[in-house]
């Protein structure tokens, strides 16, 4: 199969579909991989690291579209990239159709074969190739925040871990999966006063074993958000439903009444975030304010650090690609129920149950998709 790897054309977007490393992998394995010149300037990787793992290198996108039978990318695809995408293409990348009814539109119009990356599942029911990106935004999320909390940026003038004498900032985190997880842990470690909240009381204790006395944790409820958002300097939503639009959590009026200077991070603002308040932003200009509250919403986070997120992503897809290269997309999709999870859109419908709820599309299931 020949596989092309276009240069991400994202706002700050430097992370890459494929590493030279992967390109060796599917090169021994018969393959060809056409790489944009330049796309892996972003993680250090220069047209020649390709070239000695085996690449081509095309001079542009529209070589890589018009000649690629499999993309694979980091970001959606966008408007100018969909233009380009063709009847059985494969497109494998994250997607997060669920807020975002042009992309879908145009996905649906190009007849392609688009599998998201975020809805693949693994046999112990996660998100596997969704999940190092949940780490890297969960770390990065604290970062930030900390960040905007300095006054010269919006916020407070609140040091995340205090010094003595002096109160540490209140960290809320809603939400108890890996990216909840990874934002504790580093909020935890530079000393916040961390609280996270979730509605799963396995989640619950898994934090309690992981952090003891050193994190408080919370059942979720509508008071418990409201509480503890309105005490607190800092506020992470990391809230997934897998392949749905993330559910509202925090209000407007909750967003009216936190204190002056503090600061929200919406981590699921890919899946159109968990703030009535939110919108997307870019690193170029990462943030807003509303009521005072400091709003970051940054929607490729990982991005900011490309050569982490790009080795730590190609670490989960490279399987993958290597699977629907090697098969072909129809069996490697038909003999894995995990992967058909991603797929999404196929010859213009709709095959995520999630995504057609949310345009009230026709919902085709993916079997059925793929045996027409």
């Amino acid at each position: 199969m020949l596989i092309g790897v276009p240069k991400e054309i994202k706002n700050h977007e430097y992370r890459v579909g494929l590493t030279p490393q992967s390109v060796q992998e599917l090169t021994v394995h018969g393959h060809r991989v056409l790489v944009e010149t330049g796309a892996g300037s972003g993680i250090g990787s220069a047209d020649e690291e390709y070239e000695a793992a085996g690449a081509q290198i095309a001079l542009d996108a529209s070589e890589v579209f018009s000649q690629a039978e499999m993309i694979v990318k980091v970001k959606e695809p966008q408007a100018g990239e969909r233009a380009m995408l063709r009847e059985e293409q494969i497109l494998f990348t994250y997607l997060h159709l669920a807020p975002d009814r042009p992309q879908t539109d145009d996905l649906m119009r190009s007849k392609a074969v688009c599998i998201a990356y975020e809805t693949v599942t693994s046999p112990a029911g996660g998100l596997p190739l969704l999940a190092p990106m949940s780490e890297v935004a969960g770390r990065l999320s604290i970062q930030a925040a900390a960040h905007c909390l300095e006054r010269v940026h919006g916020g407070k003038g609140v040091l995340m871990g205090g010094v003595p004498g002096v109160s540490p900032a209140k960290v809320v985190v809603i939400g108890g999966g890996m990216v909840g997880t990874h934002a504790a842990d580093v909020a935890v470690g530079m000393g916040a006063d961390t609280t996270v909240i979730d509605r799963s009381p396995d989640a619950l204790r898994s934090l309690w074993r992981q952090f003891g006395h050193s994190l408080l944790t919370a059942y979720s409820t509508r008071s418990s958000i409201e509480r503890s958002v309105l005490e607190a300097d800092v506020v992470i939503g990391g809230v997934l439903v897998p392949g749905a639009a993330a559910p509202k959590l925090v209000s407007a009026q909750m967003i009216r009444e936190m204190k002056p200077g503090s600061v929200v991070v919406d981590v699921a603002i890919d899946q159109g975030g968990c703030f009535e308040t939110s919108r997307p932003t870019t690193h170029s200009d990462p943030t807003y304010i509303v009521d005072d509250v400091v709003h970051y919403c940054v929607a490729n986070m990982p991005g900011a650090v490309p050569r982490t997120s790009t080795f730590a992503l190609n670490n989960v897809t490279l399987p993958h690609v290597l699977t629907l290269a090697d098969k072909g997309y129809r069996k490697a999709l038909q003999e894995d129920p995990h992967l058909r999870e991603g797929l999404n859109v196929h010859a213009g419908e709709i095959t995520c149950l999630e995504v057609a709820k949310a345009f009230d599309y026709p919902f085709k299931p993916a079997l059925e998709a793929l045996a027409a």
